[in-house]
């Protein structure tokens, strides 16, 4: 089984995270996930991040803290999810290499299907928010 590490951004703004859908003819086309992509070999996961993020949505973010790392199969694919806490820093979100993007609460993700591999961020976000609820 082949083993490739991916990276994802959580862009937060405000109570509001960046999701973006995947293009038709892509893998998991049309699902929603956390945007990011693949890292080539020798490459730096936080730069491919930087990188994958211009391309995708032509914004520049800075890349903070790890935030959750998630392993999942997807038939003869292992996909190892690295998610990464990141802030925009420079332009407004595009639709260059993704379907479509949306800024949505934790509560809201729950009406998108989002790729198997970022269900598990989708869970910790969501359970962030409901503990933050309880502490207000």
């Amino acid at each position: 089984m082949e083993t490739i590490v991916v990276t994802a951004a959580v862009i937060r703004k405000g109570d509001r995270f960046l999701i973006a859908q995947r293009k038709k003819g892509s893998h998991q086309e049309m699902k929603w996930e956390f945007p990011g992509g693949k890292v080539e070999q020798g490459e730096h996961p936080e730069d491919c991040l930087r990188r994958e993020i211009k391309e995708e949505l032509g914004v520049t973010v800075e890349v903070t803290d790890i935030c959750q790392v998630v392993s999942h199969n997807y038939d003869a694919r292992h996909i190892i999810l690295l998610c990464y806490k990141c802030d925009l820093t420079q332009g407004e979100p595009e639709t260059r290499d993704c379907h479509d993007y949306r800024w949505v609460t934790p509560a809201e993700m729950a009406g998108y299907e989002f790729a198997p591999a970022d269900i598990p961020v989708v869970e910790k976000l969501r359970g962030e928010a409901g503990e933050h609820r309880e502490l207000i």
